[in-house]
């Protein structure tokens, strides 16, 4: 049953507002790596810190990309191992689904470390022998390792009903993504900057005057050394 505030022409519906609260974790999860990135595009995997998101770790994971399109969990809370009925770390994702979705959620792996983007997917496990209908809710949020490849996911899983009989498997039922690199952060017809570099000094010999000593023209007929120099570095 939905149920709406009138206030005047204005309706407001109560359904979004339920499915927070009905995966708060995925919320938790999400309001703490945005307050991480701090408006970057991405933050890194060592900032990272279970005390932001106490309440949602039961539910939280990381994962490393290993090969395009396959990650496997680092971490993971104890919800993923009740779903599966085995510790998941080491694990592909990709076990948590469907043969038929597998393919799938590969190509969102890849997307969110490529890309970069933050991605929301619904899931649903179907009702079988000793298992009940399962709902659940996945997020994917990139992190930077610490050589500053996009290779690491934040995530989170909550799914709500009776697990029953494990392990769990979930079929793709909705895809929503935000792209994090923008035309607002990076304008695609902005010119090319030209920077001109000053030009070196260089100090030149200075002219002979007639009467000048014999002994001091040895030194000044020669040029001094410039105090620049100009030194290249192979490892940038």
């Amino acid at each position: 049953m939905t149920i709406d505030y009138l206030n005047g022409s204005n309706v407001v519906s109560l359904m979004p507002r339920r499915a927070e609260q009905q995966f708060s974790a995925i919320k938790e999860v999400e309001a703490y790596w945005e307050r991480l990135r701090n408006g970057r595009p991405v933050p890194s995997r060592a900032e990272i810190d279970p005390r932001g998101m106490q309440n949602a770790l039961e539910y939280a994971f990381i994962l490393e990309r290993i090969a395009p399109g396959v990650a496997r969990f680092r971490l993971a809370g104890m919800h993923l191992t009740d779903l599966m009925g085995m510790e998941v770390r080491g694990m592909p994702l990709t076990a948590m689904l469907l043969p038929e979705a597998r393919k799938q959620m590969s190509e969102v792996l890849e997307a969110v470390c490529q890309t970069p983007q933050v991605t929301t997917l619904t899931l649903k496990s179907a009702r079988g022998i000793g298992r009940a209908p399962l709902e659940a809710k996945l997020l994917l949020c990139p992190l930077k390792s610490d050589f500053g490849d996009v290779n690491r996911v934040l995530g989170c899983l909550q799914a709500k009903g009776e697990i029953g009989r494990q392990p769990r498997r979930f079929d793709i039922l909705e895809v929503g993504t935000r792209p994090l690199l923008t035309d607002e952060l990076f304008p695609a017809d902005l010119p090319p900057v030209r920077v001109d570099l000053p030009k070196m000094p260089v100090e030149t010999a200075p002219a002979k005057t007639e009467g000048a000593s014999a002994n001091k023209g040895d030194t000044q007929d020669k040029p001094r050394v410039p105090f620049l120099r100009l030194v290249a570095d192979n490892d940038a």
